[in-house]
């Protein structure tokens, strides 16, 4: 049987219990099982992770994926903090907090758009991780010349990487999206006549705003605005004087 989620996750420390396992040698070990879930992740999405598939990816029956990880929500949680493990964590060296805040953001970022299937697991398991504390102490050290307290120092951090998880979402390729922006120049004025008199608000700013950006949104656009009130707010907890 594998080992409960929390030695699993350690698996590789030298206090980590091996699971009292006995026979031979496994043909593949937790990690290269781990690694094999990334890669159909990264090709497909979380729907490509079956254990069927991962077994064939592996060469293995799905009976020997299951002494490895107890089930599929402990190999997602497996999955995002081995993630979270090949983060950069580039020291900070000489810089100020905005520009330490920006580069934990547009970090997050990179790791999010290059594994776009991190934004759909959500789970609170994922912090017992050595990756994600490994991220999780890096990043702090960006907010660390703001002087908070502990509990609002974690709670910013927070703030941050909730901005940038939302922002993924929004940043990742639409299917209908080329369709858009061929069709906006035309479907615009239509828009527009459709509308007439009403709903003036949407009308006139929409309208802008739609001219501004060559459709109805832009997410890059959203990202430096919103990046930019991030830090802003972040700004109202900087020491004065």
């Amino acid at each position: 049987m594998p080992l409960p989620l929390i030695d699993l996750l350690w698996r590789d420390h030298p206090d980590a219990p091996t699971g009292g396992q006995r026979g031979p040698r496994a043909r593949v070990t937790t990690g290269a099982v781990v690694e094999a879930a990334t890669r159909l992740a990264d090709a497909d999405g979380l729907a490509g992770v079956t254990v069927r598939r991962l077994a064939a990816e592996l060469g293995v029956s799905t009976m020997s994926v299951y002494t490895h990880v107890n089930n599929r929500d402990d190999l997602l949680v497996l999955m995002a903090d081995a993630a979270h493990q090949r983060t950069d964590r580039a020291p900070y060296g000489r810089a100020g907090w905005r520009t330490r805040v920006r580069r934990v953001a547009e970090a997050n970022l990179a790791l999010l758009q290059q594994h776009p299937w991190l934004v759909d697991v959500a789970d609170d398991r994922t912090a017992l991780g050595p990756g994600t504390i490994a991220k999780y102490d890096h990043e702090l050290a960006a907010l660390a010349p703001l002087g908070l307290d502990d509990a609002t120092w974690d709670a910013a951090l927070t703030f941050v990487l909730d901005f940038v998880r939302a922002s993924a979402r929004a940043l990742r390729p639409q299917p209908r999206a080329g369709e858009m922006a061929e069709h906006w120049p035309e479907w615009s004025p239509r828009l527009a006549s459709y509308l007439g008199e009403d709903h003036p608000l949407a009308r006139r700013v929409g309208g802008a705003a739609g001219e501004a950006m060559g459709g109805p949104g832009s997410p890059s656009l959203a990202w430096d605005f919103g990046l930019a009130r991030v830090l802003d707010g972040l700004d109202a907890l900087a020491p004065r004087g």
